[in-house]
């Protein structure tokens, strides 16, 4: 039987235990779980620089004890100078995924922490919120594994990246990385504040360097940037609150799983009937998330009316018990970091961090640092397309944090980076521990599968881990999925975590095998 951490002060959880350090140090403090994760969002920036960083977005849920949840919506739009003839003149008929051109959209990342700061108050100084992760870029950091073989597999893509190879060619697992940059950066952060990223010297600087590579992206793009407070999307599913981001994000279609799920619900965790009938029901739900998700002001239908009883109920008396349903459908790759803590009041926050692709454009801006994001790159350039580049608008996302408030009074933050993955692992992680029992840890812990592709990944079949019941695999190639074995444990299926309070306060964290993670507790 494996572990679950348990505490009752405090609990962090994150997918590098140098992160969960920096937030826990911060509960320890006195700080508040916003103020915790702020030090570990700004911390795993440093050292986990290939998954997110400054120049990325975010998306939180925040609940205080006794109220509803909030949403963060740190999703930054496309440049006003980015649209369909600069690409045309560019790039042709696509955008690119690496380059200066693919860093098109608004960092939002910085402004997420400053939102949900302003949201949930706390006492702690910005300079000691931020302390961890300037020590960290100053002194450096051991080199992670999957770092080290993401750069080595990468290289051959970032020709066109600006600053990317002078801080990864050749970099080796568990040597030390340091960067200096990006702590003076943050150090300006403390002194001068999070402003200062969008209206101040920072946005100077990095306008400046931005224009000299090429990106589309100017100052006033960063200057007419906020961060902005969002109803999340809510389900109640086999008597559970569960909540996750409406759209740009794809948390519509982790909701859609479970309330589809929960209809063809099998009798165990773990056998055929369980991974055939998750498996057929996020297929369901991405063809409902590709053809509508996109940035919501430009959407034509309500999220909320794929949610209704009736929507579920006539998607999942499609779904076949025996037989997989033809595949594939377009799929979403990307890489990002989960991150989750509950204070010792009852204060939970779920926030997840991006730079889309590994290493986002791969431009690391000279002045600061700061290697910008790619997200703009899943924008289309057919001008019909549900999600058609235009100037300011937001692009789709993959990544969504989730939380549940449970029937029995508990309350439960859960997520996981892996583009394709996050909403098919959320399901697996919720599923094991709320509807099976399972421990939380070994909810996180247990074999899992990919339907579609994600770190790079070209192919669309149905991944399984090796570790996962031969009788259960060879059934799912009989039923007609198309079957891929991959090593146990594979970075591809996803760095998950969950910490759960229970009404007397005690806490309980888990994270993933798969990742250099840990839970920190009080």
């Amino acid at each position: 039987m494996l572990n679950t951490p348990q505490a009752y002060g405090g609990m962090v959880t994150s997918p590098h235990h140098l992160a969960s350090q920096a937030g826990l140090q911060i509960l320890r403090a006195g700080g508040n779980a916003v103020e915790a994760m702020v030090a570990a969002a700004a911390a795993i920036a440093v050292v986990y620089p290939h998954m997110n960083g400054l120049g990325g977005d975010n998306f939180w849920l925040i609940a205080k004890p006794g109220q509803a949840p909030i949403g963060i919506d740190a999703c930054g739009g496309a440049a006003q100078a980015a649209d369909l003839e600069f690409y045309a003149e560019y790039s042709g008929n696509a955008i690119p995924a690496r380059g200066p051109q693919a860093a098109l959209t608004v960092a939002g990342a910085v402004a997420g922490w400053a939102k949900a700061l302003g949201q949930a108050g706390g006492k702690l100084p910005l300079a000691e919120l931020l302390a961890p992760a300037i020590a960290h870029a100053k002194n450096g950091v051991p080199v992670p594994q999957n770092l080290a073989g993401l750069a080595r597999d990468k290289a051959a893509q970032m020709g066109a990246s600006p600053g990317w190879h002078g801080l990864f060619d050749g970099i080796q697992a568990g040597t030390r990385l340091r960067q200096p940059l990006i702590a003076a950066t943050l150090e300006r952060l403390a002194d001068a504040g999070l402003d200062d990223f969008y209206r101040g010297d920072l946005a100077r600087s990095m306008a400046a360097d931005l224009a000299a590579i090429g990106s589309p992206l100017a100052r006033a793009d960063l200057a007419g940037y906020h961060a902005a407070k969002v109803e999340p999307l809510a389900l109640r599913v086999a008597g559970h609150d569960v909540f996750n981001m409406p759209p740009p994000t794809q948390g519509l279609a982790s909701l859609m799983i479970l309330g589809l799920f929960e209809r063809v619900r099998a009798d165990a965790a773990d056998g055929f009937d369980y991974v055939h009938r998750l498996v057929e029901a996020a297929k369901c739900a991405f063809k409902v998330r590709d053809a509508e998700v996109g940035d919501p002001a430009y959407m034509t239908t309500d999220p909320k009316d794929h949610l209704t009883a009736a929507s579920l109920d006539r998607l999942a008396g499609g779904i076949d018990f025996a037989k997989a349903s033809p595949w594939p459908a377009p799929a979403n790759p990307g890489d990002t970091v989960w991150l989750g803590v509950i204070d010792g009041d009852g204060m939970a926050v779920s926030m997840i961090q991006s730079l889309y692709w590994e290493f986002g454009s791969g431009c690391i801006l000279p002045q600061t640092g700061v290697m910008w994001q790619n997200r703009g790159s899943s924008f289309s350039l057919d001008p019909n397309h549900h999600n058609c580049l235009q100037p300011g608008r937001k692009p789709f996302h993959t990544i969504q944090p989730a939380m549940a408030l449970l029937d029995d009074g508990r309350h439960m933050v859960y997520g996981t980076m892996g583009g394709e993955g996050q909403p098919q692992t959320q399901a697996m992680m919720f599923t094991r521990h709320v509807m099976y029992g399972q421990p939380l840890q070994q909810a996180v812990t247990a074999p899992r599968w990919l339907l579609g592709r994600t770190w790079g990944e070209t192919t669309t079949t149905l991944k399984l881990e090796e570790n996962l019941d031969p009788a259960v695999i060879e059934a799912l190639r009989l039923a007609g999925h198309e079957v891929e074995i991959v090593p146990a444990f594979h970075d591809m299926m996803g760095h998950g975590g969950a910490i759960i309070r229970h009404p007397d306060g005690l806490l309980e964290g888990a994270a993933d095998p798969r990742s250099d993670g840990a839970v920190a507790a009080l």
